[in-house]
């Protein structure tokens, strides 16, 4: 499925920025900003559209029942691009221009891990809605404003192995990752997995952006003996690790983390996309809770051109992005302030919030900022351009 920005979305883009009012007047005499850096352009750019559609949603609903303290919401977006310095720049420029109450955080991990700086030296929240890196919120600061509705390395990890061990009996795994700093997170994760579980694993190979043939890395893989797979890398060099293993020959189980998801991955890998099974916090396939089905029906008729499920895809960025914008609201109503520091501080204060993915209870504290946990994630598959809940 080929993804395309409609054209006031690229008009927007390339002018600095886009601003989505949200149903917002005209003449709006109160607002309160909320600023996302995310990949609204490149390989990634279905990530960013999921992102805006579940913070746009969650914005209607909250100013349709009056905004916040009064306020209407008003949403900000800068294309980072997937490049750590622009991201960096871009929130920056929206916490002393924009003057945003919490920045939002979206596909990549550097991106995210060159922000948290700033936004904590700045007393801004930042909210992660998407980039798992482990560092992003347990970041070693005294003071720290990052907090994450989305799925963590460390924990993504204990489950990428659980699933290998339960589905393919693995004994003896490889690890494909990219050559980033989100790479480097899970090589910690896996490797603290395994020893817990006295697992040895086979090798471990890395691999860039740019790569257009994986081979040699995955035949070393081979070689050592590896009876499967943990991938981790985003959309267009998880598909050459895909086409990489289709011109070897080798058909062994893949276990990923999220990075296909977040865009044309089932395009891109070609037919072995199905072969990979990766990690997810939501689907809207198959039988849905009553608020998945208002926010699924929301969403069709917000954007009229969703026709099937597939366009859906990916759900994570939607249903991450739908109950963090909540979570930030609540905090800001019991705040009665867009002070970042206060903003901070209330989002300790919530005690229970029913969202999309789950019903939060003390979502976040001094010691967690991170919402979701193992039990909240799920494993898929794409099918036909649509990512599917796998039963076993």
């Amino acid at each position: 499925m080929t993804h395309k920005l409609g054209a006031w979305n690229r008009r927007a883009i390339l002018a600095g920025g886009l601003v989505l009012l949200a149903g917002l007047p005209a003449q709006a005499q109160s607002t309160i900003k909320f600023g996302l850096v995310a990949a609204m352009s490149g390989q990634s750019a279905k990530s960013g559209e999921a992102i805006v559609r579940g913070l746009s949603l969650a914005i209607d609903e909250i100013n349709a029942a009056g905004g916040l303290n009064g306020s209407k919401v008003e949403l900000v977006v800068r294309d980072d691009e997937s490049n750590p310095a622009k991201g960096a720049t871009a929130a920056r420029e929206l916490v002393q221009r924009e003057k945003v109450a919490a920045l939002i955080g979206g596909l990549d991990t550097p991106v995210s891990i060159a922000i948290v700086p700033y936004a904590n030296s700045a007393k801004v929240p930042f909210m992660g809605v998407w980039a798992a890196g482990t560092p992003i919120t347990r970041n070693g600061a005294a003071d720290n404003y990052a907090f994450r509705v989305s799925a963590v390395d460390e924990i993504v990890d204990e489950a990428m192995l659980a699933y290998a061990i339960k589905k393919y009996g693995v004994k003896k795994p490889g690890m494909i990752l990219i050559n980033n700093p989100w790479g480097e997170s899970n090589e910690a994760g896996l490797k603290k997995a395994l020893a817990a579980k006295g697992i040895p694993y086979a090798a471990i190979e890395k691999f860039e952006t740019g790569d257009v043939d994986v081979v040699p890395q995955l035949t070393r893989l081979k070689q050592a003996g590896a009876d499967a797979l943990f991938l981790v890398a985003n959309v267009a060099p998880s598909s050459q690790v895909v086409k990489s293993l289709d011109r070897m020959g080798w058909d062994v189980p893949i276990v990923s983390h999220w990075g296909p998801a977040g865009g044309r991955f089932s395009e891109l890998a070609g037919p072995s996309a199905s072969k990979v099974h990766f990690i997810q916090t939501y689907s809207f396939s198959g039988k849905l809770s009553p608020k998945g089905e208002a926010v699924l029906a929301a969403l069709k008729k917000k954007y009229p051109e969703i026709k099937s499920m597939a366009d859906v895809t990916p759900a994570v960025g939607i249903a991450n992005a739908y109950d963090a914008m909540h979570l930030l609201g609540l905090a800001v109503t019991k705040a009665s302030s867009s002070d970042g520091t206060k903003v901070r501080d209330a989002l300790y204060q919530i005690e229970k919030y029913e969202g999309l993915i789950k019903t939060y209870q003390k979502p976040f504290s001094k010691e967690n900022h991170d919402a979701l946990g193992a039990d909240d994630y799920v494993f898929t598959y794409f099918k036909d351009g649509e990512i599917l809940p796998l039963t076993n």
